[in-house]
């Protein structure tokens, strides 16, 4: 067996992991990551990036249908067809473009990457069988990074195999289907669900709650269920599913009645939510504390077990790319002796569906169960210029800040490309602004950033364009 030692291990290669060796390399942390299928994890190959590359597709694929039966902008086009295997290669090529700048960026910054499976022995010890070698690489650590990110919910029911697929299928498609189930209305069945009817697809979507992105608040989600009408998406709420038919060709559910039926389908998308990845490589041999299915941490994301850290989806909600990155640079730092915590004001989190939704601190739910009393304000997208010259009037920017002081909790906003403004949303935040320091910042115009300005003002009494 051969045998290597190093300051920092990683185990995981994802925006967590390769974030934190990136930074870990940078303050000269000899560091090693242990990634057993690509660089970049699920956000790059399977997940953040290819998905939004599909939505861009399918809404400039839906733009010239709609072109071919003429628009109000004076635009009119042939009979639109997709080649999805071309559209697939593009995605694919941007994927390969980004995991590759994460090996140069890796390599730049003195960062061994050993592609293999690994398999924890305990706290300072881990043995990888690499990709093309018997013989097993045994390394000695003196500092642990447990990043190895999350999987796909499957139901037990209706496993991944055939036709029923995860997102990671969903989004290679070799063929497009005529039909599609879609199991599960949160972020991830509404993003692809939505994509794929464009793309032409009739898809229809399945939620066991009374309604589409049941995690967002009510007023949020109003907006989006309206684009899921418009699309023609049938939408099934307070509906289970109990499988497929004895032929596979149609999915069983159950609506709220009790009443059973089935829903034809040539593909089903299961989307029902993710688990942290904590099985095939000897977590419990180190027996560390666990906060139900993810890896119990503290502020500073140190397990149960000394110099032994977890972060990303493995440390469970919100399992989210840029939490796991935050998190992988903050260990790089103490292990350098730093003294750092994790403990963000803000953290944004997007809903990329059309229209897009992002939520940044408290909702006004949120704020009420807390105990704050706030003012809530809201400003539409139907008086905004810019919303107006994109055809996306349906929407609107909310603030949520403390009665007594102004200082602003939350931010909220639903609309076309609403997710560039999540950036601003968690500086105010993060920065401590009060309602009187976004209504008093000039905004560009004709932009939708004005619509925070005017979300502000609204709340301080005196709107200009409402």
């Amino acid at each position: 067996m051969r045998n290597q030692s190093t300051t920092l291990l990683i185990i995981g290669g994802g925006p967590g992991g390769y974030v934190a060796a990136i930074r870990a390399g940078q303050l000269g942390i000899p560091t090693i990551v242990v990634e057993g299928e690509r660089l970049g994890g699920t956000c790059l190959n399977v997940g953040c990036i290819p998905s939004k590359a599909l939505i861009h597709a399918a809404e400039e694929f839906e733009k010239v249908r709609q072109y071919a039966e003429g628009s109000a902008l004076g635009i009119s086009a042939g009979t639109p067809a997709i080649d999805i295997a071309r559209t697939v290669a593009w995605k694919d090529g941007i994927v390969k473009r980004l995991t590759g700048g994460v090996g140069a960026l890796l390599k730049k910054n003195g960062v061994q990457v050993v592609n293999g499976w690994a398999r924890i022995i305990d706290g300072k010890t881990v043995e990888v069988i690499e990709h093309g070698d018997d013989e097993p690489l045994r390394i000695a650590c003196q500092h642990l990074l447990l990043a190895t990110g999350s999987q796909a919910v499957e139901l037990p029911f209706m496993p991944f195999a055939g036709n029923v697929v995860s997102a990671t299928e969903a989004l290679s498609p070799a063929t497009l289907p005529k039909r599609m189930v879609v199991v599960g209305a949160g972020y991830i069945g509404l993003e692809l669900g939505t994509a794929y009817r464009k793309l032409g697809v009739a898809v229809t979507v399945v939620e066991a709650m009374d309604r589409v992105l049941p995690a967002y608040d009510a007023e949020l989600v109003k907006p989006v269920a309206t684009a899921l009408k418009h699309l023609g998406i049938d939408v099934r709420l307070n509906t289970s599913v109990l499988g497929l038919s004895h032929d596979g060709q149609a999915v069983r559910v159950r609506d709220a009645h009790g009443d059973e039926s089935a829903i034809e389908a040539d593909r089903v998308l299961v989307a029902v939510g993710r688990k942290p990845r904590t099985e095939g490589w000897g977590l419990e041999s180190l027996l560390l504390d666990m906060n139900g299915r993810a890896v119990k941490i503290d502020d500073q994301c140190r397990t149960s077990m000394r110099n032994v850290w977890a972060i990303g989806d493995l440390a469970g909600e919100p399992m989210l790319a840029h939490r796991a990155m935050a998190q992988g640079e903050m260990v790089a730092d103490i292990i350098a002796g730093k003294k750092r915590h994790f403990a963000p004001n803000a953290m944004p989190a997007v809903c990329f569906t059309d229209p897009e939704v992002v939520v940044v601190g408290l909702t006004p739910p949120e704020a009420e169960q807390a105990g704050l009393d706030c003012i809530v304000a809201s400003f539409p997208f139907s008086a905004n210029g810019r919303a107006m010259t994109i055809e996306s009037t349906d929407g609107f920017v909310r603030v949520v800040a403390r009665k007594d002081n102004h200082l602003i909790v939350g931010w909220q906003a639903v609309g076309r490309g609403v997710s560039e403004l999540s950036t601003a949303f968690s500086q105010s935040i993060e920065m401590g602004a009060l309602l009187e320091d976004i209504g008093g910042t000039i905004h560009a115009h004709p932009t939708l950033g004005e619509a925070v300005q005017e979300a502000a003002l609204r709340a301080l009494g005196h709107a200009l364009h409402i």
